[in-house]
């Protein structure tokens, strides 16, 4: 670069992605005011070749629409920039690449081809010569970390995919050197190297057996028998305690031989052999963030900030008017008769809140309030709440005298002596209270609840009606309970609010408090007020009080808030405290659990007992849904142990039952989502892998695969990969790929074989042929020819078909010549004779790009062809293709009847063939000759049906050819501003289709027929 006259280097660049991620230009570290920013760079520096922008907003910025994508990717790129000095970032209008000019250092790249170098040698990958041992030992060492470790974007799914399937194959890379690195080391009798290097393996994963039998060969081999064995008992003890199954019978039958003494020899062991059979059989398990369809959500932009703050002290309670208003209209009604209000709600929901606030205001108006809090483990200190009350009625007095407050001196003496066998400090203020007579005899209970009840009608005497307000009352003791059921019978002539608040799952349905209330409701003395979740226009009214910034997009934000906190208020006010604690990326970066939110949900866990505990994991795994058989099934219960459990943790409110006596399905779902992943985060990694292997197992449940239906495939994919289970997984994501695909989910579609793909499926010549398909409909068509030039290379079962779709590609680009060079390479068949039916297709494909060249005698002969070869075979898809060729010449040469006939024709074909491609050319051509006609309101009906068939299998090219043929028609008849609109749909379409460094390809605007 010239600066001055001078040419100025190009700085160094220096990536280091194995472990934390750390960039350094020119040796000097480079941090990015975005975690985005960091994760972008990596994509681009391990993919190196250039990235469309459409690829990059819709990977980063799933739930954002397009063109906020977009703005969050260039706002994203001018941050990576300045960061880099306006260096290696070479953005282009439709594409974006790290540059290779200049020194870039890519750790990962430096790792892999350390790794590749033992490959030049004349021997088999599995084997280990000298040469190899520096190369992979400066590999091992390069090795500081997993892939990114630590870092993740929780609000990009497919880019956590992406990072989770790089670190696990270069984790396995790892694997596989230190393996090699143990058995050539050992081979030179360098014992203590080669024992680090193994026990470095076995750490990646401490269930790898194949790992554990190196050491102990290695231990062996070295006359170390005793480690040998010990080695064996520490393989054994974590399987039993992790897994619960023992060791291999080969890992077994390897411990007897060595204690026998006859360990194998280290020239016969082979024990390259042993780990390639076997490693990898337990791969480390995924991250909890997993696969994952990406969720939708309002559009915004992709990062804002607001001051570093702190909530403040007290916030509004919002979305609890209707609850409010039954507690004053209940409380007035207290004026004439005591009542009693019970809320009711889970932990978190704002019991305790809305009853502070109602005291409050009670004591703004001259009442008095007196509140008392029940707590856990103390069933057994009796009158509990009721201690907690009358103390506070002791603490207001009115002089200095010593006297204590004005009630004492009012309230009967035979009362307080009753009171004082609760509270005795009250003799301090009147030391010569009479002493009360022992509790005996038939009416000695009904004394001391009398004296106490007086006691609180004088302490709590005012103008208005007093407020006693028991919280959790759930967990107050039988004692106390027996003198508030005394209480609620005797309230005619005291004006008093027995406010209460209980869990819902702390008072199952024959509880003695609901016994209480059902007794205190039928004699209209008592209100019940269960609270639910706040709505998002709660929350919205909670954020409009916080006075954000001006700028930050609220309206997102609520809807972020609302969703992570479930409605609970106790989650929406620890989530807004994080949110307005800090700067950072609210919209779209990762919310961690915030700490109080934590250690609520871990309260509740801890209550659990371990079976309840096992049981909530299992369904942890099985998703925030679950049935019976499924839970059942994870745990290996039996049925009467199974239930007892289930019932346990429905009593306590951690998970509720859904469905009725009429419904056939009954399910389950945790009260909260954030209860789940709390759940499944503190599951030990190697119980999570056996539980998600007995749910995928329990999926299929004997089905063959291919029988598997639609929905299953994907789930049961998922499990086996967080099983670990990489070969089971790939083979059931093609599954899940298929089937997303015959519904035309395109987006899940890829995304499920490029997992199947990352993965190590057996056959990726087809998922490459798969994904191009794909792709060709998104179109992008670069990428799509990429796909197939991979299938080609990979040994395809039909070669023939995909230069076939090649050929198609070039077509659509407007590559004649490569485009013709394809189909005669597809009609000449690398391996197999190509059939009449397939030479049909060719041909008529053929005829098509002849066409558009304006090669009118050739197109005829090719169409001719294809019409002969499609009867000849007698199948009715070449057919309605070859009909359809022939239906485009004839408009063509303006035989209007010819091209109706055999356009009508090919419709029909394709219509009874259930093809939806065959039946949008159909239309498509079929309305240009209504256009033709004169008849313009047909072709608009037939353009219409053609774009609805369009849009469904997701083909934008051809969509955006339809509606810029919508607009023609609509400009001949007259209709300009319909035109238009349908004119700038086609457009916004085809700016996006097959862009190459900014510049498009003429032939894609000009598609008009197919």
């Amino acid at each position: 670069m010239l600066l001055g006259g001078v040419i100025r280097p190009v700085p160094k660049l220096k990536l280091l992605l194995l472990g934390p991620p750390q960039v350094l230009l020119s040796d000097s570290s480079v941090t990015f005011d975005t975690r985005k920013a960091t994760a972008l760079l990596a994509y681009l520096a391990v993919n190196g070749h250039p990235q469309r922008r459409e690829t990059l907003a819709s990977l980063f910025w799933p739930e954002a629409d397009e063109s906020r994508a977009r703005a969050a990717l260039r706002r994203t790129l001018s941050v990576l920039g300045k960061g880099l000095s306006g260096e290696w970032l070479q953005a282009e209008r439709e594409t974006i690449q790290l540059g290779r000019r200049g020194e870039l250092s890519l750790d990962v790249d430096s790792f892999r081809l350390l790794l590749g170098a033992p490959r030049n040698d004349a021997h088999p990958p599995d084997e280990v010569c000298d040469r190899c041992l520096p190369s992979l030992e400066e590999a091992a060492d390069l090795y500081r970390g997993d892939f990114l470790a630590g870092f993740t974007l929780r609000d990009a799914p497919e880019f956590d995919e992406w990072q989770f399937f790089q670190a696990e194959a270069l984790r396995a890379e790892l694997a596989g050197a230190l393996a090699n690195l143990a058995q050539g080391y050992a081979a030179h009798a360098q014992w203590e190297r080669a024992i680090g290097h193994g026990r470095r393996w076995l750490a990646l994963d401490p269930l790898d057996e194949a790992a554990h039998r190196m050491l102990m060969r290695l231990y062996a081999w070295s006359n170390q028998r005793t480690a040998a064995l010990r080695q064996y008992q520490r393989c054994a003890d974590i399987l039993d305690e992790e897994l619960g199954v023992p060791p291999s019978p080969e890992t077994r039958a390897l411990k007897e031989a060595i204690e026998a003494g006859r360990a194998p020899s280290l020239n016969g062991a082979a024990p390259h052999a042993d780990k390639a059979g076997e490693r990898g059989e337990r791969s480390p398990l995924i991250r909890e963030a997993g696969l994952r369809r990406p969720l939708k959500r309002s559009p915004g932009p992709e990062r804002r900030s607001i001051s570093a703050r702190r909530l403040p002290a007290h916030l509004p309670l919002v979305g609890r008017e209707k609850e409010w208003k039954e507690l004053v209209q209940a409380y007035e009604a207290a004026d004439v008769h005591g009542q009693l209000v019970v809320i009711e709600g889970e932990a978190g929901i704002g019991k305790t809140r809305l009853a502070q606030e109602f005291m409050t205001r009670a004591v703004d108006e001259g009442a008095v309030a007196l509140s008392a809090r029940c707590y856990p483990g103390e069933l057994n200190l009796s009158y509990g709440p009721f201690i907690q009350m009358l103390q506070r009625a002791l603490l207001p007095t009115t002089d200095s005298s010593g006297a204590g407050p004005p009630w004492l001196r009012e309230a009967p003496p035979h009362s307080l002596s009753e009171t004082a066998r609760l509270l005795p400090e009250m003799r301090a203020f009147i030391p010569d209270l009479p002493q009360a007579a022992p509790l005996e005899g038939p009416g000695a209970q009904a004394r001391f609840f009398e004296g106490v009840r007086l006691t609180l009608v004088h302490a709590t005497r005012a103008g208005r009606p007093a407020v006693l307000f028991f919280d959790d009352l759930h967990e107050a003791d039988e004692a106390s309970q027996e003198l508030l059921r005394y209480l609620l019978h005797r309230l005619t002539d005291w004006p008093v609010l027995l406010l209460s608040a209980w869990r819902s799952e702390g008072v199952p349905a024959y509880h003695p408090l609901r016994t209480m209330l059902a007794e205190a409701s039928r004699s209209d003395s008592a209100e019940h007020l269960p609270l639910g979740p706040l709505n998002e226009g709660d929350v919205a009214s909670l954020v409009a009080s916080l006075r954000l910034d001006e700028d930050l997009p609220v309206a997102d934000l609520i809807g972020r808030l609302h969703r992570e906190s479930e409605g609970l208020p106790f989650y929406l006010v620890e989530y807004l405290e994080t949110v307005v604690s800090k700067e950072g990326d609210l919209l779209h970066g990762e919310w961690q659990m915030p700490r109080g939110v934590q250690d609520l949900i871990r309260s509740r866990v801890a209550a659990l007992s371990e079976n309840q505990r096992q049981l909530l994991s299992a369904a942890s795994v099985i998703g925030r849904y679950f049935d019976h058989d499924a839970l059942r099934a994870a745990t290996g219960r039996d049925d009467e142990q199974f239930l007892s459990e289930l019932e346990g943790l429905l009593q306590v409110g951690v998970i509720a039952e859904q469905g009725t006596q009429e419904t056939s399905q009954l399910r389950y779902d945790f009260r909260h989502d954030k209860l789940r992943e709390f759940v499944y985060q503190q599951t030990s990694l190697a119980r999570r892998r056996l539980l998600h292997r007995r749910v995928a197992e329990d999926l299929l449940g004997g089905i063959p695969t291919p029988n598997l239906p639609d929905a299953a495939a994907g789930t049961v994919a998922r499990h086996f990969f967080h099983a670990g289970e990489r070969t089971r997984a790939a083979e059931f994501f093609l599954l899940a790929g298929d089937h997303a695909r015959g519904v035309y989910a395109n987006a899940q579609a890829l995304t499920d074989y490029r997992a199947a793909l990352d993965l190590g499926h057996p056959d990726p010549a087809a998922l490459h042929e798969r994904i191009g398909d794909l792709l060709v409909l998104q179109g992008d068509y670069a990428a799509a020819q990429e796909s197939y030039d991979a299938a080609l290379s990979g040994s395809p079962q039909d070669p023939a078909r995909l230069r076939h779709k090649l050929g198609s590609l070039h077509q659509r680009r407007g590559a004649w010549q490569l485009a013709e060079a394809n189909f005669h390479a597809a009609l000449e068949g690398d391996a197999k004779p190509v059939s009449a039916g397939q030479q049909a297709r060719v041909y008529a494909d053929w005829s098509l790009t002849a066409h558009l060249q304006g090669n009118s005698a050739q197109a005829q002969d090719y169409a001719k062809r294809a019409m002969a070869l499609a009867q000849a075979a007698g199948e009715a898809a070449p057919l309605a293709q070859a009909h359809n060729l022939l239906g485009i010449l004839a408009r063509g040469r303006q035989d209007v009847d010819a091209a109706r006939r055999h356009l009508e024709e090919s419709l029909a074909l394709a219509k009874k063939l259930g093809d939806p491609v065959a039946q949008i050319a159909a239309l498509n051509n079929l309305a240009l000759v209504a256009q033709a006609s004169g008849d313009a309101q047909r072709g608009l009906d037939l353009l219409r049906s053609a774009l609805g068939l369009c849009e469904s299998i997701g083909d934008r090219h051809r969509a955006a050819a339809l509606y810029s043929n919508l607009a023609d028609l609509l400009r001949a008849a007259g209709r300009s501003d319909e035109a238009m609109q349908e004119l700038k749909r086609s457009a916004a379409i085809l700016s996006q289709i097959d862009a190459k460094d900014g510049v498009w390809q003429p032939e894609i605007w000009k598609l008009v027929e197919w």
